[in-house]
């Protein structure tokens, strides 16, 4: 594909469009946050225009950059406005590059990159990228200069579904905020509030109880909870978050008579999320369908022992096993089994138990300045692709350091 080259004497401006960096929770919104601090540090924040589907602008404009945001529309008007508006300010404003943080978008790109030979990256999570069945997004991300996988099993995903070229799919893993998440002693006032005994072993999941996201695998721990119980008596499970599966959820918990050793504790702050973390023994969710997880690298940051899943992105923050549980996510005996040796400190994995060594790999390899400097490379990588074809000699691409403010 020829692109429009950019010159070398001025920074890339870059056209990020997202869902929405404040009114929604969950790993897209978050992942998006971090992309643009990252590309604000890389390119400075007057060159990054965002585009937000559900932000309304006076609330999105605090981040610092141009924006444009659809969140003052009706829900039933709103996809159509956000469209209109990406392809409006790409075809009046030119960006160098386009980089859109959800899949639902690259039909627009492949649209801008027609009209106007406008490259876009993508970005690809998890449950929304496999399986794939529209087609419009479909070509739209084949037509993608890069897709940036989340995580390495996302990215095997796409090149065997959609059959992409090796080169045209990166991995670029989410990321956390160390500072928020560190080990901490167990809040008397959440032990209070939930009036659980100080002495329980608690088994912690943090995640939205929607319909859709029942493969997070909170209602296998349950079923798993007697077994749990018979072994150790003072376990105890607490499940953050809240939705519309919550109902099932609590009739389960009825149904097994685990009323007293199980707490749904609902939404919680995100101020209230690290002494969660740090009120468990153990983190668990035995996922079949996540994309990444960024709750792993939170839990491990804070020094907790985890249980995932082994079917999907869950490999990739516990680093294939070296830090931490993984396990089948539909094998409740399997998940009871291992959660009783993580929690009577038998389980054959020493790290687990480690909890500086946990927080240290986890930042080693998922922390901030690594994600940055990732953005900075791709963004590097792709100015060389721009003048491959005008500088016939390889410029060297500078390193990366990141220095602290």
């Amino acid at each position: 594909m020829i692109v429009r080259e950019a010159k070398r004497d001025r920074p890339l401006r870059v056209h990020l469009w997202v869902q929405d960096l404040v009114r929604g929770r969950g790993g897209i919104q978050t992942y998006s946050k971090h992309l643009l601090e990252a590309l604000h540090w890389a390119l400075g924040t007057e060159n990054i225009r965002v585009l937000s589907k559900n932000d309304v602008p006076a609330v999105n404009a605090s981040h610092g950059s141009p924006t444009n945001a659809c969140g003052s529309w009706p829900p039933k008007l709103r996809t159509v406005a956000f469209a209109s508006r990406m392809l409006w300010d790409g075809l009046t404003l030119r960006p160098d590059l386009i980089i859109m943080t959800h899949l639902n978008f690259s039909p627009i790109g492949l649209w801008l990159t027609k009209l106007r030979r406008i490259p876009y990256y993508c970005v690809a999570h998890g449950v929304e990228a496999w399986d794939l069945k529209r087609r419009d997004c479909v070509r739209g991300l084949r037509a993608a200069s890069r897709v940036l996988a989340a995580s390495s099993y996302t990215r095997q995903r796409l090149l065997a579904e959609l059959h992409l070229t090796e080169d045209r799919v990166r991995v670029l893993p989410n990321t956390f905020r160390p500072d928020t998440f560190r080990p901490g002693p167990k809040s008397e006032l959440l032990l209070q509030r939930h009036a659980i005994n100080s002495s329980k072993k608690i088994i912690l999941t943090v995640g939205r109880l929607a319909e859709p996201e029942k493969y997070k695998g909170y209602d296998k721990i349950i079923r798993a909870m007697p077994r749990i119980l018979n072994a150790i008596p003072k376990a105890h499970y607490v499940l953050v978050g809240d939705g519309q599966d919550r109902k099932r959820i609590k009739h389960l918990v009825g149904s097994l008579r685990l009323n007293h050793s199980v707490t749904l504790a609902g939404a919680v702050t995100d101020a209230e999320l690290p002494s969660y973390y740090n009120l468990c023994d153990v983190f668990a969710m035995p996922s079949k369908g996540e994309g990444f997880g960024i709750v792993y690298l939170e839990a491990l940051s804070c020094g907790k022992p985890v249980l995932a899943g082994n079917v999907d992105g869950s490999r990739d923050p516990l680093q294939n096993g070296q830090l931490g549980v993984l396990v089948n996510p539909d094998n409740p005996e399997e998940i009871a089994e291992a959660l009783i040796s993580i929690l009577n400190r038998t389980y054959p994995l020493p790290i687990l138990y480690q909890a500086d060594d946990l927080r240290e790999r986890t930042i080693r390899a998922f922390g901030p300045d690594r994600f940055f400097c990732e953005v900075k490379r791709q963004l590097d990588d792709f100015r060389q692709e721009e003048f491959r074809r005008r500088v016939p000699a390889r410029t060297p691409v500078a390193g990366c350091t990141r220095m602290r403010g």
